[in-house]
């Protein structure tokens, strides 16, 4: 399951460059869009951390 959700990630990653590329949001536009991204990244790992502690 870590594997398929790497991988999901990973995509995602693709998607938002491919995204950056084609609007021509240039490097400050793409950094904004990666770190959106990231973010999301970010919440969820804490997410299954915290249930991770609490259940555990």
């Amino acid at each position: 399951m870590p594997l398929m959700i790497f991988v999901l990630v990973g995509f995602m990653g693709y998607i938002v460059w491919d995204l950056a590329k084609k609007s021509k949001a240039g490097r400050y536009g793409t950094m904004v869009l990666f770190l959106a991204l990231g973010l999301g990244v970010i919440g969820f790992v804490i997410k299954v951390i915290i249930i991770g502690q609490v259940e555990g």
